[in-house]
Parts: structure tokens; C-alpha cells; sequence
């Protein structure tokens, strides 16, 4: 794929250098469809995997301060197309931080490029990635109970990432080798390696820039920019750009990402974002309050592509997730969870499941890549201090016998009742670039009126976090586009497909987007046990067994 044509003038680095043969690294290896389930429940054609699955759920009556539990099962049946389609990803952003350190990782890998660095020989990989890095318990030997693990990525057919069609918008023209130099993330062999691979990727496609949206500081930047301020020109024009990119690369799928600076929120307008046909309509008239990152999620939706959004403003208002609906056109986010935000929604979990009590907590950060330049204007911050502070309200919510229940009635913040107190502050440090620093103190009431407190420094190179978060989010939404189901209790006949909005997404996101009026879950436990036993049930196998029965009877 090429944005535009390719120049590569200067580099001069032979092809024995660029595809050094080394062994290839098993996050990053190929592997035969091998898992096979042999059940009544569950089916496989040439084109699809069918598994009948039984839901086991619960209904509680509460009825002056006594529970009534009745258990329920509820039989559905699963239906993945196995041929993994020819997917393009193509991000907002994507010469920026995030973009080229997916692009250059991505081809180093692709091309089984190893670098030097002071430490010896680096070997391109997928660490950092869940579904390409990490295993999933599917059962146990039968005689020995020996464990059986096996890669995420192997349980459904996924598309590889060294097969992703690369491409996207970004308000700088700087072509992907400079801003890869730009972005000063990968090693300096790495980058010197794979330039040429990414002078092929041109330039950028020019995207929408308004100034209001994101930081001032970041105008400089913006010479690549769809000119013009009607906002109906701009989304037939990005909307050409998704056609374009499909035909042209012969692609059966396109994942449009934002990747781009966090914007500012959105005023909720009624009459202008509340409903599909408003926003539409607001587009048409250029509403100040219809952003860019709007504007990309609604013109994905229009072509039937999905889109992930990759930052912390609330790019999908409500016309947005009513649009969505109509068209039943997949959506998701909302923000990487890499770094700060996933440890705390482990730790404070822990702490409320351990029957301690945290009483506040303290979240320090300071960067100097690009995205903490944009932070460091309070209406951006402003985006992202919300998607980093609501990670503990369903931990607090689920133990009342440390925290007061809100009173009835009761609005605003006094709405969620007891609470710890929970700051966030970042900082912008130009001298750490892309390394971030983030200090976490978390002071908890324990034992007959003690205290506890435990404070936590991580040091992380945060584009080298993030950029395998876009890799599952891609590969898990293209899977979720395959898979359909129907309720067998309504006898239901044909296969649908999912909701729109992909809250199995919520693992990789700060603030996950979930179906309009039920609960969001920030622990990171139970969002990564939803998603193993999603995939185990469309192969017809019961979510993972921590009971382990056998060795706890004769």
C-alpha cells in the first residue's frame, strides 16, 4: 500500500542488512489452525465454526434486606466465518508517536528485521500484545491434569498483524520515514533498517485540523489539513479516502483507529448530538460542537466499516452509538489502557476484594512525547482526567460494606456515595520524550483504624505500550465483524450479528464503551475473563475453571 509514491533517496542500507535471518520470534510466528473441539456442541464446516453455548446466569430479588437467587441458563449458539478476510487498518494519527511505531514494528517483524542495541542483538516481536503474547487455559491432560495452555490468537482465526494493509490521515505531511525519526521511540539501527520499508508508505493522507478541538501548541504541525470548514465536505472527502484504500488495496475489511491528539469534550447538545438525524443534520450546517474525531467515527459507520477510538474524549455522543444502530456498524473504545490506569484497575481491586479500604488515591504523571504537549492544555487534559478517574467506581460500587451506598436521590457526585478520593495530574517534561513517569500512592484504611500506604514508580517508554493495544484492538474487532449468534430459547432462526458497540474491547481501554444503560467494568480481571470465555464459548467450551474440582476431591 502506498499513500503516495515512495522516494528512496539516501538510504543505501543493503537488502542482507534489512532481512537479517534470525529466527522468528513465537509471538510473531505462524501457526496451522490446531485446535480442534470434539463435542455434539460444536461444528465445523469449510466456512465456519458453530458452537452451541449455554449461558449460566442468576436472578436476585432483594426484598427487605433478604436475597431470593434463582440460577438461570439461557442456550445460544455461535457462528464464526473462518476465512479471515484481507484487513486494512487505517489510523487517525498516523504520524504520530503511536502510528510510526506501529508501522516500523509491524514491517521489522514483517521482515524479520533483528537490530543492534547496547544490550546485543534485539529480535522484532509482539510482547505487549494480549492476543498475540499471551495463553489461554483450554483444559487439562486427561491422567496427568496437567495444565493445557495455548495462545489467544490461536483459539479463533485471527488476521496475523504482519498481514495488516497499512495506511490513514495525519495533520502533518511529514513523510512516515521522517516521522518515524521524528517520533524518537525505536532504536536508532532499528529505525536506520527499516526506513525504506517505510518511505513505501509515503506520506499521510491530509485529515481534518480544527483549532479548537486540540491544543494551540499543536498548530505548528498541521500543514496536511483537508482545507475548508464545511464540515459535510469533510466527511465525503474522508469517506472517499475509506473507498479508495478498500478498492484499491483489494480489501474485504478497513479498521479506521484514532490515534491523533485527545480532543476536547463535546458539549452534549440537545437538538444537535443527542440523536442519529441530529447529528447528521449538524454536520450538514457545520456545528461547532461536531468534532474531528466525530466526524471520522461517523463516516467509518456510513461506509460499514468499524471504528475504534483510541483516545479519551467522547467522540461517540449519542447521534454517534444511535448511528451505529441504524446501520449496525461496529464501534468501540474508549482510550489505551497501558500503563497507570491498568495497574490501578489490578491494585485497587485487589485492595477492595482483600477487605481494605482505600481512602485515596494519588495519580501522578509527567511525559514529553507530543501527546503530553497536547495534555498540557486544560481542555485536553481535562478529556483525559476523566477517562483515568472513573477506573475504580465498579470495585467501590461492588462492596458497600467498606463504602456508603449513595443516599436516594441523591445527583452529581453524590451519586456514586462513598468514594475514595482520586486525583490525576500530568505533566509536561520535554526532556524525557516519549518515557514517561507515573507515581501512584494509594492510602487505605486497614485493620481497627490503621493505615496503609503503598506507593508505586513505573517508568515506561509509552508509544512501546501502546502500539500493541492498537494491534488487539484491530485484530479483536475484524474477529468480533466474523462472528454472529442467535438465541435458541426464541427458536430464533437466523444468525445475527452483534451489538454495536464491541464492549469486549474494555481490556485494552481506560474508559470502555458499552451498550447504552448497562453497568461498565473497569476491572481488569473480569474484563480479560469475559473475553476468554467469549472466545471459548464460540468454540464451545465453558469458561476457564479455577474450581479445579479434581484436586480437591477423592
Amino acid at each position: 500500500m502506498s499513500n503516495s509514491p515512495a522516494n528512496f533517496s539516501g538510504y543505501d542500507t543493503p537488502v542482507s542488512d534489512l532481512e537479517s535471518i534470525v529466527p522468528v520470534h513465537p509471538t510473531s510466528a505462524r501457526r496451522p489452525d490446531y485446535i480442534t473441539v470434539q463435542s455434539e456442541n460444536t461444528v465445523y464446516t469449510h466456512d465456519h465454526i458453530s458452537a452451541k453455548y449455554s449461558y449460566r446466569g442468576a436472578d436476585v430479588i432483594v426484598s427487605d434486606g433478604q436475597f431470593t437467587v434463582t440460577p438461570t441458563v439461557k442456550p445460544f449458539e455461535f457462528q464464526t466465518e473462518r476465512k479471515v478476510g484481507k484487513t486494512g487498518l487505517m489510523m487517525v494519527g498516523m504520524g504520530g508517536n503511536n502510528g510510526t511505531t506501529l508501522c516500523a514494528t509491524i514491517l521489522a517483524n514483517k521482515h524479520n528485521i533483528s537490530w543492534h542495541t547496547k544490550d546485543g542483538i534485539q529480535q522484532p516481536n509482539y510482547i505487549g500484545s494480549v492476543l498475540r503474547a499471551s495463553t489461554v487455559r483450554i483444559g487439562t491432560e486427561p491422567g496427568s491434569g496437567k495444565e493445557v495452555h495455548v495462545p489467544i490468537s490461536d483459539v479463533l482465526p485471527m488476521v496475523h498483524p504482519n498481514d495488516l494493509v497499512l495506511g490513514g490521515w495525519d495533520i502533518s505531511g511529514a513523510p512516515m520515514d521522517k516521522a518515524m525519526e521524528r517520533a524518537c521511540v525505536l532504536d536508532y539501527d532499528l529505525q536506520r533498517q527499516v526506513a525504506p520499508h517505510m518511505a513505501l508508505l509515503g506520506r499521510p493522507l491530509p485529515s481534518i485540523y480544527y483549532p479548537d478541538f486540540i491544543a494551540a501548541n499543536q498548530e505548528a504541525r498541521a500543514d496536511n489539513v483537508i482545507p475548508g470548514a464545511d464540515k459535510q465536505v469533510h466527511l465525503d472527502h474522508i469517506r472517499s479516502d475509506i473507498r479508495r484504500f478498500k478498492a484499491d488495496n483489494n480489501l474485504d475489511r478497513v479498521v479506521v483507529f484514532w490515534t491523533a491528539n485527545t480532543e476536547r469534550y463535546s458539549d452534549i447538545v440537545p437538538g444537535v448530538n443527542d440523536t442519529a438525524d441530529n447529528l447528521l443534520a449538524a454536520i450538514r450546517s457545520s456545528h461547532s460542537e461536531v468534532s474531528p474525531s466525530t466526524l471520522f467515527a461517523v463516516a467509518a459507520i456510513l461506509e460499514g466499516e468499524p471504528f475504534v477510538n483510541g483516545a479519551p474524549q467522547n467522540t461517540f455522543v449519542p447521534g454517534v452509538i444511535e448511528l451505529a444502530e441504524r446501520h449496525k456498524s461496529f464501534i468501540g473504545g474508549d482510550d489505551l489502557k497501558s500503563g497507570q490506569t491498568k495497574l490501578k484497575s489490578v491494585l485497587a481491586e485487589f485492595l477492595v476484594n482483600a477487605g481494605i479500604k482505600p481512602l485515596s488515591i494519588a495519580s501522578y504523571n509527567h511525559l514529553g512525547n507530543n501527546d503530553g504537549h497536547n495534555l498540557s492544555a486544560e481542555p485536553q487534559f481535562k478529556s483525559k482526567e476523566i477517562s483515568k478517574s472513573s477506573v475504580v467506581d465498579d470495585m467501590v460500587n461492588a462492596n458497600r460494606l467498606l463504602y456508603k451506598p449513595p443516599a436516594p436521590g441523591a445527583t452529581g457526585k453524590a451519586a456514586k456515595g462513598e468514594h475514595p478520593d482520586h486525583i490525576v495530574v500530568i505533566k509536561y517534561v520535554p526532556a524525557v520524550g516519549d518515557s514517561k513517569r507515573a507515581i501512584d500512592e494509594y492510602y487505605s484504611e486497614i485493620f481497627c483504624g490503621g493505615r496503609q500506604t503503598i506507593n508505586i514508580f513505573n517508568e515506561c517508554e509509552d508509544s512501546l505500550l501502546a502500539t500493541p493495544l492498537i494491534l488487539d484492538l484491530t485484530i479483536l474487532t475484524e474477529l468480533l465483524t466474523r462472528i454472529k449468534y442467535r438465541d435458541l430459547s426464541t427458536r430464533q432462526a437466523d444468525f445475527v450479528p452483534l451489538y454495536p458497540v464491541l464492549s469486549l474491547l474494555s481490556y485494552m481501554c481506560k474508559a470502555p464503551l458499552v451498550k447504552p444503560g448497562t453497568d461498565v467494568v473497569n476491572s481488569l480481571g473480569r474484563q480479560r475473563n469475559a473475553l476468554e470465555a467469549f472466545l471459548k464459548a464460540c468454540i464451545g467450551l465453558e469458561a476457564k475453571g479455577d474450581l479445579l474440582l479434581e484436586t480437591r476431591i477423592w
